[in-house]
């Protein structure tokens, strides 16, 4: 991809690609007093247009608490989150329904397809339920990105595991929302599998100008990210870009050091 086409899916240029979405002093706490925990603590981060983000940390750091904060799904305490221009930390509810239906996309662990569907009917139930038709072309275009144009009449129970997945993906790409948030989306396959649909999740990017946001604990997964952003303690501790699996690694192999002498 050229210089110029990179500068224009980004929608910036000089090395300074467009914000997606972006949090300010974020800071998301449970319960109160002495029974108080926070789960992030004054988080500042800029996810970048076209860009395919991948979120660490051990266990309890707030790397998923981020990932819900930042798509909507879960509430701040304090601090503003921003999807492109529109704050969502204040908006009432049925805006933020609508917001999340039309703007964003979401690929979980667990497939979360109806089994009385087909892939295609699965693939295109968001957009049925809000009452839009596809676009044939894009669609066409994001089932042969993902490698389904054969299996589009099968029902989930007539698909493996990692076809099931890349139904779910194709889904969060058929209405070409502004930006996939995936949550340990390989977490249930196996390393064939999960390779497959990491690297669908990579081509989106490349060659469909997707903007992808993944929060992972596997150091493979999270090198096909551009840029890997590591938390500890709900803090943004690190962050690594065009990472190697064996770089990721290390890093996590920090944490748990630190995390054993603490």
């Amino acid at each position: 991809m050229t210089t110029a086409m990179t500068e224009t899916r980004q929608g910036g240029t000089g090395g300074h690609p467009a914000v997606a979405a972006r949090a300010r002093e974020v800071v998301k706490a449970y319960g109160s007093g002495e029974t108080r925990v926070v789960a992030l603590d004054r988080v500042d981060v800029d996810i970048h247009r076209g860009r395919f983000t991948a979120i660490m940390g051990p266990s309890g750091s707030g790397k998923s608490t981020l990932m819900h904060c930042l798509a909507g799904l879960d509430t701040v305490t304090s601090g503003h989150i921003h999807l492109d221009d529109t704050e969502i930390t204040g908006l009432k509810d049925k805006k933020l329904t609508q917001l999340r239906r039309d703007k964003i996309g979401f690929i979980f662990q667990a497939f979360n397809l109806l089994p009385t569907l087909n892939a295609l009917e699965n693939i295109t139930l968001p957009m049925d339920i809000a009452g839009r038709k596809p676009d044939a072309q894009w669609l066409a275009r994001v089932v042969e990105t993902v490698g389904l144009a054969g299996r589009l009449k099968h029902r989930p129970t007539e698909l493996s595991g990692g076809q099931q997945q890349r139904v779910a993906v194709a889904r969060a790409l058929a209405s070409r929302p502004q930006i996939i948030f995936g949550d340990e989306p390989t977490g249930n396959l196996d390393s064939r599998a999960g390779a497959e649909v990491l690297g669908f999740l990579r081509q989106s990017v490349d060659e469909l100008g997707q903007t992808m946001v993944m929060v992972t604990h596997d150091p493979v997964a999270a090198s096909y990210a551009d840029r890997v952003i590591f938390l500890a303690d709900g803090r943004i501790v690190d962050e690594m870009a065009n990472p190697s699996a064996d770089q990721v690694l290390d890093r996590m192999k920090d944490f748990d050091a630190r995390g054993r002498t603490s």
